[in-house]
């Protein structure tokens, strides 16, 4: 056997061995495809999951960890939240409309396969500095594929966040989140149990798209033009998925259903052989039976094709007529491929004659597992000097960094998302979190997605730490106890030793984070070999957190909203401008350090935050991140609806600079109602939180001084907005 059969599919001659010593046989062609998928890095996660199984994932919330379509949390009156991030990073690379808008389609399908209704979408996008066609070209055709799918199948885009930066330029990341909500005893598992139960194919039929997406594509660096991959990658079709979502969670509210499971990655043979395998059984299929889009489609097309807009459902022998009846109404194909069977293999017939047979559990739990070489982690050895000069006109300084292209608004980008269909949303795009009302109840669910390849690059221990903690701190800012996280781990190729040791300290910052924060981890995603030619984007961790209000309405509001109230900033400035867009934009250095994130003050000031909203002590709130408080102050005024700004003396740093633009501490930026502000700094000072009150809100106009050098800052709010504004646009 020559080598070019096993690489063909992205296999190892060990691996290719390893085959054959389950089957005690060489594989077939069909055979051999079917493992190239499963044992892929983007099914397999065989670089990763030693590094992932150290993750904290249980808690009394947690009613569903990793393992599942998604991770599912408890947020009381027997009501759950089902919620999972994936990426589509390579699909959008080649074709960034179809690419982005299949991303959609395959996490709503994560969610509704869980019985849960979708409710929101957020996103985390990643592209190359916006001077570059190439880059203009694919950031455009990404939000346009996931405008158009989410709003087609409606299902609101409530957030998210983008950054531009060269190391993306050859392979932006597109990551994407969806949130769904359901009965706690009408959770649905995908899972292919009972022997003679009935194996059925739903949806859409099935045609040549997408065939090695997953090993050919998701799980190797570009080495080829983008543009000549363009097979590998999905066509999707929003109105037929809302069908499918609709016909879906009508038949899950009966009892005929066994298990269901999305059709994704890996097509036919991911989704047989995890249910199988969840199941404890085996499956026999008939290939014969699925319906096609395209004639002469192979064994190998029909099991390998990552057609979208499919699901497959077990259900119990006897009850076919019912599921017929639910798709038929919803003018979907709904037809039986093959039985559930109690022989642990996935056999597969074609023409009446078996073309395939594989011991289940050898795709999933049997795929190898590797210790991947680690050297040193990249990161950035140099620090900040103390001899960064402080900027010679403040003003222009700050109106530079709030019109950065990572730093503005994003309204270009969100006004093209419907983000009010379903009439759940609270809490618009633009704010440091989505709120979405849950209907028939006063509670309410934030959700952010947050990521920092800057700082991961930097350091990508603490790096990822802090990007766990600024998603706490964006949820407390809205009022919201923080729950769990889903995550995104966005990295290079897992061969280089380099890459490797960058994952792991990631996966340590993060798990260290999420145990000091009660933040498990439910479910998630790897994404390995962004790079190309060996240049790889900035490790990037993206975390999906969802967080709980008891009561929806009451909320923190970003932006100023009433003339004289007190400004305070809720605990500590830092004390370096390391890793910051400071010295980014303005001095063009990336360098270290990043600091250690402050748990313990991290809780309290989120318990101070939680409770000045919920008494309604808090008039306004915005995390102080990206930009440090320099930058919150913008924001505020820029969103402020009645044109406020604030009068704001510097706490007594002796270098404004650094209290202005440092992003190394913990804090969140508060507006106080006037009446309330003696009760609220007592409240703080309990708790052990610093609380300083630094101005007050005023009209029309940003001030920023500072005892020793005085008056720093001096714009109008209309300047101030007009350079946020237009940024990105």
């Amino acid at each position: 056997m020559t080598s070019s059969v096993w690489e063909a599919v992205g296999l190892t001659e060990a691996e290719y061995r390893k085959i054959g010593e389950y089957l005690g046989r060489d594989p077939n062609a069909l055979e051999l495809g079917i493992y190239g998928l499963m044992w892929s890095e983007h099914c397999s996660y065989k670089s990763s999951k030693r590094h992932l199984e150290t993750l904290p994932t249980e808690g009394p919330q947690v009613l569903q960890g990793p393992g599942e379509n998604a991770g599912v949390v408890d947020i009381g009156e027997d009501i759950a939240v089902a919620f999972r991030i994936e990426s589509h990073n390579h699909p959008s690379a080649i074709e960034p409309v179809q690419g982005a808008a299949t991303g959609v389609g395959g996490i709503l399908r994560d969610i509704f396969a869980m019985g849960a209704q979708p409710i929101a979408l957020l996103d985390s996008l990643r592209f190359g500095n916006l001077d570059t066609p190439r880059v203009r070209y694919l950031f455009e055709g990404v939000v346009e594929g996931i405008s158009w799918y989410g709003n087609c199948v409606g299902v609101p885009t409530v957030g998210g966040e983008i950054y531009f930066d060269d190391a993306y330029r050859d392979n932006p990341l597109v990551n994407v989140m969806c949130l769904g909500l359901v009965e706690k005893d009408r959770l649905v598992l995908g899972k292919a149990a009972g022997t003679g139960n009935s194996v059925l194919l739903v949806g859409a039929p099935t045609g040549r798209d997408g065939i090695h997406g997953a090993s050919l594509l998701a799980s190797r660096e570009f080495l080829e033009e983008p543009e000549d991959m363009r097979p590998a990658v999905q066509v999707g079709d929003p109105f037929r998925e809302k069908l499918l979502i609709e016909a879906s969670l009508e038949l899950l509210q009966g009892d005929a259903v066994i298990g269901i499971n999305d059709l994704g990655a890996a097509g036919l043979a991911s989704a047989c052989s995890e249910t199988a395998t969840r199941g404890g059984s085996g499956m026999s299929l008939d290939l014969d039976q699925v319906p096609r889009r395209e004639e002469g489609m192979t064994p190998y097309e029909v099991m390998l094709s990552e057609s979208q807009e499919r699901m497959l459902v077990i259900v119990e022998a006897g009850r076919e007529a019912e599921v017929y009846r639910v798709f038929e109404k919803w003018g979907l194909d709904a037809v039986q491929i093959g039985e559930v069977t109690d022989d642990g293999a996935l056999s597969v017939y074609h023409q009446g004659q078996e073309v395939a047979r594989i011991p289940v559990t050898s795709l999933t739990e049997g795929a190898p597992v590797y210790d991947r070489p680690m050297g040193e982690p990249l990161m950035v050895r140099e620090t900040v000097s103390e001899d960064v000069l402080p900027p010679p006109d403040y003003n222009e300084a700050l109106l530079t960094l709030v019109g950065d292209p990572n730093l503005c608004s994003r309204r270009w980008v969100y006004e093209q998302y419907d983000h009010m269909v379903g009439i759940n949303t609270v809490v618009y795009p633009g704010s440091d979190a989505a709120v979405l009302r849950v209907k028939g109840t006063q509670k309410g669910i934030a959700a952010v997605t947050d990521g920092n390849g800057l700082l991961c690059h930097v350091d990508p221990y603490r790096g990822a730490a802090r990007v766990v903690a600024e998603s706490y701190r964006n949820l407390s800012a809205t009022g919201a106890l923080p729950l769990a996280i889903t995550n995104c781990l966005n990295f290079g190729n897992p061969e280089r030793p380099e890459i490797m040791a960058t994952f792991s300290d990631v996966i340590r910052g993060m798990g260290d984070a999420c145990r000091a924060l009660n933040t498990p981890v439910t479910g998630g995603n790897v994404s390995f070999y962004n790079e190309t030619q060996r240049r790889s984007v900035y490790p990037t961790p993206v975390v999906g957190m969802i967080g709980v209000l008891d009561d929806v309405n009451k909320y923190g509001k970003t932006g100023f909203t009433t003339l004289d109230n007190p400004v305070v900033l809720l605990g500590d400035l830092g004390t370096h401008l390391g890793a910051s867009q400071y010295l980014r934009v303005t001095q063009n250095q990336i360098v270290g350090p990043v600091s250690e994130p402050n748990y313990e003050l991290e809780r309290r000031m989120g318990t101070v935050c939680r409770e000045g909203i919920r008494r309604g002590w808090i008039a306004s709130t915005h995390d102080i991140s990206d930009g440090g408080l320099g930058v919150a102050l913008a924001e505020s005024a820029a969103l402020s609806s009645e044109q406020l700004g604030a009068n704001i003396a510097l706490p007594n740093d002796p270098r404004p600079d650094v209290s202005l633009f440092s992003e190394a501490g913990t804090a969140i930026l508060v507006e106080v109602f006037s009446a309330d502000i003696e009760e609220f700094l007592e409240r703080a000072r309990a708790m052990g939180c610093p609380a300083q009150p630094i101005g007050q809100v005023i009209p029309a106009e940003l001030l920023i001084s500072h005892k020793d050098f005085g008056l720093l800052v001096n714009l109008p709010i209309s300047k101030i907005r007009q350079s946020w504004e237009e940024g990105l646009q």
